[in-house]
């Protein structure tokens, strides 16, 4: 995160104020809550502002760990080395290096095991979308039943975009394509709890969550910061940052405008747990995410500890190593937003 200051800055005041300053949980709950990632409710008969700490700090944990798997900065057992833990590489790069931004940026230009060229006209490619994306805007804009017809197509499809393995215990990271096995069994109650598709496949009708009903701007963020003070405020600012976070390149190219693909991005998160926003376009996806990245997000929000390496090259191969942190940053961010909104309008629904 340090290769993006603005953002590091806005994160760790956010994480700061869930786990240290005053609020609802006494600070050994917060740990163990971000610890597990799991808390019962109905045994303690918690309050709603109690509850709705713990929301953040789930849907705060869930979130972060797919930027770690996604990032590939996850530390795994090596019985070499004098702790028995090694820190894996990213194209050839130390999490060290990467931290510390010591002359990554070019590392996904340089790797061997990439075409040049190939990913040349992929870059080129995903460029010239862009520019005709914004072109067709300008002259004519899809009818509100074509856009939810789009919707609709994309969110299907993300039903059938499968990560790779089985999720079960005990779990094995294999970011550098070499698996290794961790037994986290004993600090689980239910080994088969683990994220589910919205919806089955085959389904002729998804169940939607229509942000227009259910925001994070008008409904979200006012009940968190009522029930659990200012926190709203820093993860807006959070949201905010990332979703309007950029250096105008991609690769080598300079003065490009990336609205297009960051939003892209976000929305595509949003579609995969059935959110639908009715004024955006989602034939924009279609265009600029390729099933490659596609499946990359898939596993990284919803599967992350089965994230590889290849995985990661696989996408955007003449993209910098900062630019797919971003990637990572978008992800994460949605993700938890994703999580908030469906658990806020479930206490909201609660309240009335």
């Amino acid at each position: 995160m340090s290769i993006h200051t603005q953002y590091l800055e806005s994160f760790l005041r956010s994480q700061f104020y869930m786990l240290r300053m005053d609020g609802p949980l006494p600070l050994p709950y917060r740990h163990y809550i971000a610890i597990m990632k799991l808390v019962k409710t109905g045994e303690n008969n918690w309050s709603l502002p109690e509850l709705v700490h713990a929301v953040v700090l789930l849907a705060h944990y869930h979130a972060l760990a797919s930027f770690v798997f996604g990032s590939g900065i996850n530390p795994e057992r090596d019985p070499d080395t004098s702790n028995g833990v090694r820190l894996i590489a990213v194209n050839n790069f130390c999490v060290c290096d990467l931290a510390n931004d010591n002359n990554i940026e070019n590392a996904s230009l340089t790797s061997s095991n990439f075409g040049i060229a190939d990913s040349l006209s992929e870059l080129e490619a995903l460029m010239e979308r862009m520019k005709r994306l914004q072109e067709d805007k300008e002259d004519e804009e899809a009818s509100q039943e074509e856009m939810a017809t789009r919707f609709e197509n994309e969110k299907k499809e993300s039903l059938l975009v499968i990560s790779g393995g089985i999720c079960a215990f005990p779990v094995t990271f294999s970011f550098d394509d070499e698996i290794v096995s961790t037994d986290v069994s004993r600090y689980i109650e239910d080994p088969g709890f683990g994220y589910k598709d919205f919806a089955r496949r085959g389904e002729d009708h998804l169940p939607t969550f229509r942000a227009q009903d259910y925001t994070w701007e008008n409904h979200g963020f006012s009940l968190v910061n009522r029930l659990y003070s200012d926190i709203g405020h820093l993860l807006d600012e959070k949201f905010r940052m990332v979703y309007n976070l950029t250096y105008n390149t991609m690769a080598t190219h300079e003065d490009v405008d990336t609205t297009t693909l960051r939003r892209a991005l976000f929305n595509y998160v949003h579609c995969m747990y059935g959110i639908r926003y009715d004024d955006y376009d989602y034939g924009e996806v279609n265009q600029l995410l390729e099933r490659s990245l596609k499946v990359y997000i898939k596993t990284v929000t919803c599967y992350p500890e089965r994230t590889t390496k290849r995985m990661y090259d696989s996408y955007w191969r003449q993209f910098k190593h900062s630019e797919k942190v971003h990637v990572n940053l978008l992800l994460m961010e949605a993700r938890m937003q994703a999580e908030l909104l469906y658990a806020l309008r479930a206490i909201t629904r609660h309240l009335t």
